[in-house]
């Protein structure tokens, strides 16, 4: 018997009809992808117009973002937990509207990128209150469900945001794409504002103190099952990042189609969407831990056997699209289910818990990431080497943490 098996009383489910619930939570955590996916047309003419000669320093523009996004984790966990999921949402939501008008009028690459460490960093608010929310209402394979479910609506937006960035280009400039995310910021606070109860129960709410914070982020720390799936899901997320930050200049530079950009990425996002739908759909008969570690070795495969083609220069267009989808479908089945059983003991620490896993696993990822991107050499081997070797760690650590047992063995 697993962990993931074992008894607890029953919660209370959605707050809201379960659709609408799936939504808002796919809503909540598609707010800080669209501010990453949305920017990666826009990149050279980011650096044409702020004077930004050097290719690689672009790719700041979205690790600037995700390093704001991680290092906050830690700030909003202990106030989702002591204010509730719905105000601390409310207020960060408000606050990314702000930091995206000012990357909009932003004059400098300097303040562009400060707008957007200030933006990664309140929107990081969202994945905190949205792990919270749903670990107040469900938990084991019914959370892992959740996430799937709303992860595969979720993918909505890496699918189109490339494609809103392009076609915003086409009738405005870049600085068009941050009043667009502005306002669709403002649109899922209303939503918030109108439709969304408070979870959190009075008498569950933490105080914020100096101690209380410091055992919850030891008790984080300190749980197998907590360590263990964080610092896998670090690895994974430093080969996504490593992805994103590469994925422009591939398109751009290797294979010379950069009408082609959305269309890959496109790709590569429905298959982590599909890959999710699956999930949710299989979880609760199968377990979390049969179909997270039959995923993540299935990527391993995969990027092994993109690795070598690369290497052995076979890497044409359609092969990269199709194994880089490939992969990408793997490393979501992996991913959603390590969250859910990251958070499986944390119920009644939750957001100070996925404060603490998001601070280590987003900002540890984004520094591996940003070493895949800027070891980019004008081939697709770095990016692909990234995917093998984190994907070969992560397993090393879940092997690890189950002490040998996997497979839900």
């Amino acid at each position: 018997m697993t962990a993931e098996d074992h008894t607890a009383p029953e919660l209370p489910g959605a707050p809201i009809g379960f659709a609408e619930f799936v939504c808002l939570v796919a809503a909540l955590m598609a707010l800080g992808a669209l501010g990453t996916d949305a920017m990666l047309p826009a990149l050279p003419a980011i650096g044409e117009a702020l004077r930004v000669a050097e290719e690689n320093r672009r790719q700041f523009v979205v690790s600037a973002f995700l390093g704001g996004y991680g290092a906050a984790h830690l700030i909003h966990g202990p106030l989702v937990d002591r204010f509730g999921r719905r105000r601390v949402l409310l207020w960060a939501i408000g606050a990314y509207v702000v930091a995206n008008v000012l990357a909009a009028v932003s004059a400098s690459f300097t303040l562009l990128l400060a707008a957007r460490v200030v933006g990664g960093a309140v929107v990081a608010a969202t994945r905190i209150g949205t792990i919270a929310l749903v670990r107040d209402c469900y938990r084991g394979r019914a959370m892992a469900r959740v996430m799937s479910i709303a992860f595969m609506v979720f993918m909505v937006v890496p699918i189109l945001a490339p494609s809103v960035g392009q076609l915003v280009l086409v009738f405005g400039n870049w600085r068009t794409i941050f009043w667009v995310i502005a306002g669709t910021a403002l649109a899922l606070l209303a939503w918030i504002f109108l439709r969304l109860p408070e979870t959190l129960r009075p008498e569950a709410a933490l105080p914020i103190h100096p101690r209380r914070i410091a055992m919850g982020w030891r008790t984080a720390l300190t749980d197998r099952l907590s360590l263990g799936y964080m610092l896998a899901s670090t690895m994974l997320l430093g080969s996504l990042y490593g992805y994103l930050n590469s994925i422009q200049q591939i398109m751009f530079d290797i294979f010379r189609q950069p009408h082609l950009l959305a269309a890959v990425f496109a790709g590569t996002a429905a298959t982590m969407a599909a890959a999710n739908l699956l999930n949710a759909r299989i979880v609760l008969r199968l377990g979390t831990r049969r179909i997270a570690h039959g995923a993540l070795v299935a990527l391993i495969a995969i990027a092994g056997l993109h690795l070598l083609l690369a290497e052995a220069g076979w890497d044409s267009l359609i092969v990269f699209a199709v194994l880089q989808a490939l992969t990408m479908a793997m490393f979501g089945l992996a991913n959603s289910n390590f969250s859910a059983m990251a958070m499986e003991n944390m119920g009644g620490i939750a957001g100070t818990a996925s404060s603490v896993q998001g601070f280590v696993s987003i900002t540890a990822g984004v520094a591996i990431g940003a070493v895949i991107g800027l070891a980019f050499d004008g081939t697709t081997v770095p990016m692909v080497a990234g995917f093998l070797v984190t994907g070969i760690i992560s397993l090393g650590v879940v092997a690890v943490t189950e002490r040998g047992r996997l497979f839900g063995g």
